[in-house]
Order: structure tokens, then sequence, then C-alpha cells
């Protein structure tokens, strides 16, 4: 495997990207480093472009025992999000690629096509036993790779079919272009959206998650959704304490008026290399605010980073913690949003008849 080097290297140039860091992953053993080699020769600006690589899956279903988490299983439609969200939790699984969570998790991204057959095999199997799938809890699924690679409807096609019960999460405007399958399954209980919106602030918005949609254009999702019949929960995920916590209140006043059901929120987590990359992106665009924002991040966290333990490292701990979570709930229940939208229906779960099947007579 290439070893990456820890920096843009000469000669390259970013656009709208999360950050400026490429380095090697925890699980290699060795960097490149950019120096300058005194030769000072002319070099053309080059443009860093997203790069899509295809993986051929052998499984699809990736199951889970977080007692955080309201599932069990989920399904990962890409490896990499080029939305580049600076403050993405997911960009650690990278490593496992040997590739670098900086610059190459939103870069270098990996296309599942061809999923779609084999989940259809493994819902066939006699020993599947149904429970909501998740779809966007790790990497978007509605990135802007998806208008042409179309693996998310792949996938989406095949859990209508069976009539069975999925939960999206997303930031991307294309999951309005799969409303007709979306609508079919809301309508049958099958159903339910979640909409990230981290800050009503177009410009933090742009460089905090430079490849997302706007926030008033998310809200516009949520609309055409709630338009459609299909149930939203709309998520003020990440809160930063002393960047967009104050906006809390108005966040949700917004999705309420765009006809979002439901409300959650997450605080910050910085896991693994996230912390750093982070960090970087404090100080080259917020560095007056940087020390209060990571003062308060570690006091939620225990004086650290980032407490991985179940039951905290969605929503901390200590007194801004407990503050935000008072904020949250009276909001909700002034603005009458849920904090949880209903369960979705099993009991229609069935696999479609293939060709060559012989039909029941009942």
């Amino acid at each position: 495997m290439e070893q990456r080097e820890n920096t843009i290297g000469q000669g390259q140039r970013l656009r709208a990207r999360g950050v400026a860091s490429n380095a090697s992953g925890r699980f290699e053993t060795a960097a490149r480093v950019v120096f300058d080699d005194g030769w000072d020769l002319p070099e053309t600006d080059r443009l860093l472009r997203t790069e899509i690589r295809q993986e051929r899956a052998r499984s699809t279903l990736a199951f889970n025992r977080s007692p955080d988490l309201p599932f069990d299983r989920s399904i990962n439609p890409y490896r990499g999000c080029e939305h580049g969200c600076v403050y993405c939790f997911a960009r650690p699984s990278h490593a496992f690629l040997n590739l670098s969570p900086g610059l190459d998790f939103e870069t270098r991204l990996i296309a599942r096509p061809g999923i779609g057959a084999v989940l259809e095999r493994e819902l066939r199997a006699k020993s599947y036993k149904v429970a909501t799938v998740a779809i966007g809890t790790n990497t978007d699924p509605y990135q802007p790779v998806e208008a042409e690679a179309r693996v998310m409807r792949e996938v989406l096609e095949v859990l209508s079919e069976f009539n069975h019960p999925l939960a999206i999460t997303t930031k991307g405007t294309l999951i309005e272009r799969d409303i007709d399958i979306l609508a079919l399954m809301a309508a049958k209980g099958l159903l339910r959206v979640g909409i990230s919106v981290t800050t009503l602030d177009a410009g933090l918005s742009r460089r905090m998650e430079p490849r997302c949609p706007t926030p008033a254009r998310r809200l516009e999702v949520i609309r055409r959704l709630t338009a459609a019949c299909i149930p939203v929960r709309a998520m003020v995920a990440p809160v930063v304490p002393g960047l967009t916590d104050h906006e809390l209140e108005p966040i949700l006043a917004a999705v309420q008026e765009a006809g979002a059901a439901a409300a959650s929120y997450i605080a910050l987590r910085l896991p693994r290399e996230v912390s750093g990359l982070f960090q970087d992106w404090l100080a080259a665009h917020y560095p007056d605010r940087a020390a209060k924002v990571m003062a308060r991040v570690r006091e939620m966290h225990g004086g650290q980073d980032y407490d991985p333990a179940f039951g905290r490292r969605m929503t901390g701990e200590g007194l801004w913690a407990e503050l935000l979570a008072q904020r949250f709930q009276k909001a909700v229940a002034r603005l009458g949003l849920a904090t949880r939208l209903p369960a979705l229906r099993c009991d229609l779960f069935q696999p479609p008849a293939r060709a060559g099947d012989q039909l029941s007579l009942f």
C-alpha cells in the first residue's frame, strides 16, 4: 500500500475541503513528509480531486451491540465521504483501509456497486430476523458521488421490495431523488429519515462542512420530505461548544417550522485522529475561540478530548452537558417536537417471489 504524505504536496491546491492534513493512518508503519529540496523548480498547481474506487462487497449488513444506538444493524454504501465535515467521527475508519483519516477520507472514496444483490441474498437467508436497518450512521449515503454511482438507490430498491424497515440519516439533497420509493415505504410504516442541521450560519457551514448542502437547503429537504408524508427527525449534530451551541434553540425552531416531527442532538465527539484534525481547523479558522472550545470539550469528557464510554459519548457529562440537555428538553417541549419517532413495522417483511418460485395457493 502506498504511504501517504502528512501534508499536501507542492503544486497541489485544495478547494472546498474540510482539512488540509493527510497524516498517515495509525496502522501504517511509515509516513512521507513534504520538504524543500532546494531546487526551487516552478510547478503548476494541481487541484486535488476526488478519486472513486470500487469494492466488490462480500457482505452488506454490519451488526453492533452498542447500548447507545437505537439499531443493531447498518449498511454502508460508501467508505469515506466527500462532504468533508471536519468534525466527522467516522474519519478514523479510513485508517483500516491504510488511508489517512484526513484528506484521504474526503478525496479517496470507495463505492460498493452490486451491493443490492448481496443484500438480497442476506435477507433471503432462513436465519435472518428482521429489525430496522440504519443507513448513514457512518458515512452519508447521499454524498455527491451517489448522483452517478446510485449505490444507495440500489439498496433502497431491495429494501422496498422486501418491505424491510429502514432509518436513513443524511445531509444530502439527493434524497429528494428517491422520494418515489421513500414515500411508498413511509406509507407502510417502514421508513423514517434523520436530517442533520449543524448550524444556520452559511459561512460557518461552508468552512466546517464544505461540500454539504447549505443550511437553508437542508431545511428545504425537510419541507419536501414532510410534504411527501415522510416522517423526519431533525438532528442538531454535532453541537460544538463555544461555536454552535448558542444556535440550539434557533435550529430547533427552524426545523419545526420546516415540518420536522421530532428532534435530537449529539454533542461534539473527537475520537482518535479527529481531535488533531479539528484542533488544526480551529487554529486556522477561529484562533480566538480555539482554547475556549477545547476547554469545554474536555470539560464534557472528563478532562480528555474524547470519552468513548457508553452512556456519555453522545451527550458528555458535567455542568455544561447538563445545561445543554435542559435547554434541549425545554425547547422541544415548547415547540411541540417529539424526541423519538414511532417504531417502524417489522411484520410486513416478506422476501418477494423470484422467477421460477412456486407460488402459494393461499
